[in-house]
């Protein structure tokens, strides 16, 4: 997927359910590493919590990464709701954590399942999102003649310069919205004859 969602920022909600406390908390991560700092960092927070349940989903389409835990919950009964709720917004390097404290009356698997798709669902509402575009590296390298000419074609596609190399000839190093990498090299071609040198990223 080209562009998805993802959260503009930190969101925290709270519900009570049979006197047990459900602060949900969702983040935004663009890596399985910086998930699991923040999962530590919100069990640090609430060291006396009971449950620290969490799911997560970095990037989005065919390349994501998943990660859950029911965090000593009946397996199934938390982590997975979570995660239900994350995949069914469709939003991207998002973390979630619902963080329980226990209040005297079990749930039941029903209940708890419940109480976490609730709790998730009451996070999601709160958090603005903001659109992802994933891009594509382009390098591309021409004789000096064409310089010029490649600058604006670059310009027309939306790619930006990331960086340019004068030697015997130039080499271009720009950024697209990958939707749009294939007209780009195309374009490319047919303004250099097919004499630039192409690689992607």
């Amino acid at each position: 997927m080209d562009e998805y969602p993802i959260p503009a920022s930190d969101a925290t909600t709270e519900i009570v359910i049979k006197n047990s406390r459900f602060i949900s908390m969702i983040k935004r991560c663009d890596s399985v590493e910086s998930a699991r700092t923040a999962i530590a960092e919100i069990k640090k927070q609430h060291p006396n919590a009971n449950h620290h349940v969490y799911a997560f989903r970095i990037g989005s389409g065919n390349s994501v990464q998943e990660g859950l835990s029911d965090d000593g919950e009946p397996s199934g009964t938390a982590g997975q709701p979570v995660m239900s709720v994350l995949r069914g917004s469709a939003i991207g390097d998002a973390l979630i954590v619902v963080v329980r404290y226990f209040g005297g009356t079990k749930l039941g698997t029903g209940g708890l399942v419940r109480a976490y798709t609730e709790s998730a669902a009451e996070a999601l509402k709160h958090c603005a999102t903001i659109l992802k575009v994933t891009k594509s590296r382009v390098t591309i390298e021409i004789g000096y003649a064409q310089f010029d000419r490649i600058q604006r074609v670059l310009a027309e596609h939306g790619a930006e310069i990331m960086d340019t190399r004068f030697e015997q000839s130039v080499t271009l190093t720009a950024g697209i919205a990958t939707r749009g990498v294939n007209n780009l090299i195309d374009a490319l071609r047919e303004s250099t004859g097919g004499s630039a040198r192409i690689d992607m990223d």
